[in-house]
């Protein structure tokens, strides 16, 4: 009986929780209802055992794209941009819109042929797929399309926001320039922290061979360790000309469609053989967590805005 109460509570704070960062007013403060909204899916995604999708949920859609919008907002402040709330028309058109999908989705979802479930073709499936963890084995072995444009899509990201470079700072250091009190709360930190978030991350990739975790989860980490030291002016943000940088980007892509290349030898595009299934996913994972981990926090970071950072023309040492 407890375990409904909480789910009915749950499902009430999720409820108001979306409410408040669609209708409140002011654009921080919307942001933060996201986040706190992002935050009670993933402990709804728990309470179903769904515990990759909870732990993706928290990392990317509450943690990291909460910062993001909270970056959105400062960069709006700084430039003077201000928020305007919309008509009231365009406010009921968007409601009424909103709520006719939705009643449009659940009317398709009762009208759904009952569910056949593919739990037990993953789980015959299993042995062959070189991993423990049926999620893992869906994503890098049956279902591998899906998560190579997962890869490029947030490669393709990334460029939208560099696309935002002024030409005058194009070379300098990404986002802004960071200003850190020797010995404060913050320098701290980021010479602490930083050694932990990375077991962490390391701990992710290698355990979602078998159990929750994975690539996504223990990138969005280490992308919080890059940011950590960045803040905290133990780690220098690279230029976005760097080619180190840029080769970690597309190290998981690259790898990935190198691995999908080899299975043509096995019959199709992507097939992985079982002998070397599991070799070849933790390789994979690898390189995608590298990729992610570096992805996600240059997006963070932003595009370059110091254009007396830009390197000079001798500089060519630090672009390697």
């Amino acid at each position: 009986m407890s375990g409904v109460f909480f789910d009915a509570v749950l499902c009430a704070l999720i409820l108001a929780a979306a409410l408040a960062a669609v209708a409140g007013r002011g654009l921080f403060r919307a942001v933060v209802f996201f986040i706190l909204y992002g935050v009670l899916v993933a402990t709804a995604w728990l309470r179903l055992d769904a515990i990759d999708v909870a732990l993706a949920e928290a990392a990317i859609g509450a943690g990291l794209t909460g910062v993001l919008l909270l970056g959105a907002v400062a960069r709006l402040a700084r430039t003077g941009a201000r928020a305007h709330d919309p008509p009231l028309a365009v406010v009921l058109t968007a409601g009424l819109a909103a709520t006719g999908m939705t009643a449009v989705l659940g009317w398709s979802f009762l009208e759904l042929p009952p569910p056949q479930g593919l739990q037990e073709a993953v789980a015959a499936s299993l042995p062959d797929s070189g991993v423990e963890n049926p999620v893992t084995a869906v994503l890098l072995n049956f279902r591998a399309w899906d998560t190579l444009l997962e890869s490029i899509v947030l490669l393709a990201a990334l460029i939208g926001v560099w696309s935002l470079t002024r030409d005058e700072a194009w070379g300098a250091p990404a986002g802004i320039p960071q200003h850190v009190r020797p010995g404060g709360v913050l320098s701290t930190f980021g010479r602490v922290l930083p050694p932990i978030g990375v077991l962490i991350g390391v701990y992710l990739v290698w355990a979602g061979a078998s159990r929750a975790g994975g690539a996504f989860q223990g990138g969005t980490v280490l992308a919080a360790v890059i940011l950590l030291a960045a803040m905290a002016g133990v780690l220098r943000p690279p230029r976005v000309t760097a080619r180190r940088w840029r080769m970690a980007l597309v190290a998981g892509p690259v790898v990935f469609l190198l691995a999908g290349l080899a299975g043509l030898g096995a019959g199709a595009f992507l097939t992985i053989p079982p002998v070397h299934a599991k070799p070849l996913i933790l390789t994979i994972e690898a390189a995608l967590t590298l990729s992610i981990a570096v992805t996600l926090a240059l997006a963070v970071l932003g595009p370059p805005e110091d254009a007396a950072a830009a390197p000079s023309p001798d500089a060519k040492g630090e672009e390697r």
